[in-house]
């Protein structure tokens, strides 16, 4: 991202506010398995600073992740329309000398003469599964060194032939085109873009893609007319980015709209059958609410928002049985949530 802006620029044009954008860093998730500080040195070695010169004079930065001897991932919005790009690690400084866009997807490849860092294995999204604890490594704002964020994967989003992870594990400006790793050091996506609100969800773009690129014709300038996908008008942008701002407005009717537009699209989107369950859940709709949770958790077992979900539901029917067949599978997932359904047993059990 570069220096000094709050929001993303694009075309030299500020974008709506309402877009996903990166936003100041949040707080790091706790819960989830963390590398110890020489793994998170030795990834680092492969996590550069991407040094931009804007037509301002001033300069931007972001973040690069080695993927093999001769390329580095990053967003194009990190490079595009700028005067040149460059990475930096530990004080040095490598011009790239050729560039691979695919500027829709805001995913380049800068390609350099054989680099002395080592490249990260990758694992592709398909194989990832919800609730997987993740971590990501980039240079947030100020930052001199990778800066890690913790957390699981929410979600799973089929986009463009492969599929965009969300996690909860936070990043800010300066973090496009950083990495997000799992449990065993995989690369398994770069860190992207988020939603705006407190509670963001936090987007990457799936390692497939940076493969495709690999094979993909050199391009000859940073200068775009494209947009990318995450920042194209409301109405234009996936289902999965629609339903976020009803979603955390609260925003039932709306919410329940995107939702079913989505079921109909994708009738198999986990996501879908969740967020129209919970819109139902937010106007009262109970039954109807239970019935499409179940949908969702049926789809995908590991879906813990879900359960979650489903837990408030039978807690405001009194539905003790169901209560007591959610405790097990969802304090596999999550300790403490697996507790408080317990003491939600124990107290509708208490007031019988």
């Amino acid at each position: 991202m570069q220096n000094g802006y709050d929001l993303m620029m694009i075309r030299g044009v500020i974008v709506h506010r309402s877009i996903l954008f990166l936003a100041l860093m949040g707080c790091a998730q706790m819960v989830a398995a963390r590398p110890n500080f020489a793994d998170t040195l030795n990834l680092g070695h492969s996590i550069v600073m991407v040094t931009t010169e804007l037509p301002s004079g001033d300069n931007g930065r972001g973040s690069g992740v080695v993927v093999s001897k001769e390329y580095v991932a990053t967003n194009c919005h990190v490079i595009a329309n700028t005067n040149g790009a460059n990475i930096a690690k530990f004080r040095d400084g490598y011009r790239p000398i050729a560039i691979k866009a695919n500027w829709r997807r805001d995913l380049c490849l800068l390609k350099f003469d054989p680099l002395p860092f080592t490249p990260l294995p990758m694992r592709d999204s398909s194989t990832l599964q919800y609730e997987e604890e993740v971590f990501s490594l980039g240079f947030p704002a100020g930052a001199n060194v990778p800066q890690p964020s913790y957390g699981n994967i929410k979600g799973k989003y089929m986009y463009d032939g492969s599929l965009i992870v969300r996690s909860d594990a936070s990043f800010a400006m300066g973090s496009s085109g950083g990495a997000l790793f799992d449990e065993h050091f995989n690369l398994i996506g770069i860190t992207t873009f988020k939603s705006p609100g407190h509670d963001g969800f936090f987007y990457s773009l799936p390692v497939e893609w940076i493969k495709e690129l690999m094979e993909a014709p050199e391009v000859y300038s940073l200068k775009t007319q494209e947009v990318p996908f995450w920042a194209l008008p409301l109405e234009q942008r996936p289902y999965f980015m629609q339903v976020v701002i009803p979603f955390q407005n609260k925003e039932w009717g709306t919410l329940k709209g995107i939702a079913n537009q989505w079921i109909v699209q994708e009738p198999n989107s986990v996501d879908a059958w969740y967020f129209l369950g919970v819109a139902e859940e937010g106007t009262g709709e109970l039954e109807l609410a239970k019935l499409h949770l179940n949908k969702a958790y049926q789809l995908n077992r590991r879906d813990l928002d879900a359960m979650l979900a489903l837990s408030r539901v039978a807690f405001a029917q009194k539905d003790v049985m169901a209560l007591e067949s959610l405790e097990a599978p969802v304090k596999d997932l999550n300790q403490d949530e697996g507790e408080n359904i317990a003491l939600k047993i124990k107290q509708l059990k208490l007031g019988s």
